[in-house]
């Protein structure tokens, strides 16, 4: 079977409308879009242009208002919240700029969160979260708390979290935008090292092209459209 056939992830003529009458608005005008398991994206575009609200309705966060969203097969348009978000819990995780960690809580139970979520038994969920911090590179530090951890460190333990369940894709949010460069290139060589390492799928919002450059398919959206996508794997004719 032909794999681009088959996506892990098809947007087909996706709108986005907010409001109602003379006052809506509409981010997104018929999105199609198509994520191949496996691949690194980075998503650009100037304020206004789109990419969040594409990047919340991939993270099953919001729905379209029309068009067609398949995620394995799936029409997740279909799906009702409780449903949305067990597809959340079993195939997604989220790094967002903030780190958004629990300031009085340890690297390792802050990594132990999605676990305890999910029910799983306290031994397991050690373990487990442990194996994240040693693939992010901060076993050592499991127990330090956020304000014991440096801007980079602090997001890696975000990036851990995120992998603890072994999602099938990561979502990441600007997940440099709160760091000096040499922290940012250290987290896009993380992410890049578990994208290729594991094949988890990589989509990540940046303003930054030195940030997106790191990923090998970069969509750039304008205007509440996809302007144009660039496949660094191609190899000009």
């Amino acid at each position: 079977m032909d794999p681009a056939a088959d996506p892990l992830i098809r947007l087909r003529n996706v709108t986005k409308t907010y409001g109602e009458g003379p006052t809506a608005f509409q981010a997104l005008k018929g999105i199609d879009l198509d994520i191949q398991a496996g691949d690194f994206v980075a998503v650009m575009g100037p304020s206004g242009s789109g990419k969040s609200t594409t990047m919340n309705i991939l993270g099953c966060l919001d729905v379209p208002s029309a068009g067609e969203f398949r995620f394995k097969g799936f029409h997740v348009e279909s799906l009702d919240r409780d449903q949305r978000a067990l597809l959340r819990r079993k195939y997604l995780g989220f790094v967002f700029q903030g780190f958004n960690l629990l300031a009085r809580t340890s690297a390792l139970e802050n990594v132990e969160l999605p676990l305890l979520y999910r029910g799983d038994p306290k031994g397991q969920r050690r373990d487990t979260a442990m194996a994240a911090l040693d693939k992010v590179g901060l076993k050592q530090w499991w127990d330090h708390t956020p304000a014991e951890l440096s801007g980079g460190q602090q997001q890696r333990v975000a990036i851990a979290r995120a992998i603890v369940t072994n999602p099938d894709v990561l979502l990441a949010d600007e997940p440099t935008g709160n760091l000096d460069s040499e922290r940012s290139r250290e987290i896009m060589e993380l992410l890049k090292g578990l994208n290729e390492a594991s094949g988890i799928t990589v989509l990540m919002v940046t303003h930054e092209a030195d940030m997106a450059a790191f990923a090998r398919t970069i969509v750039h959206f304008k205007d509440g459209l996809v302007e144009r996508i660039e496949d660094k794997r191609k190899v000009p004719a």
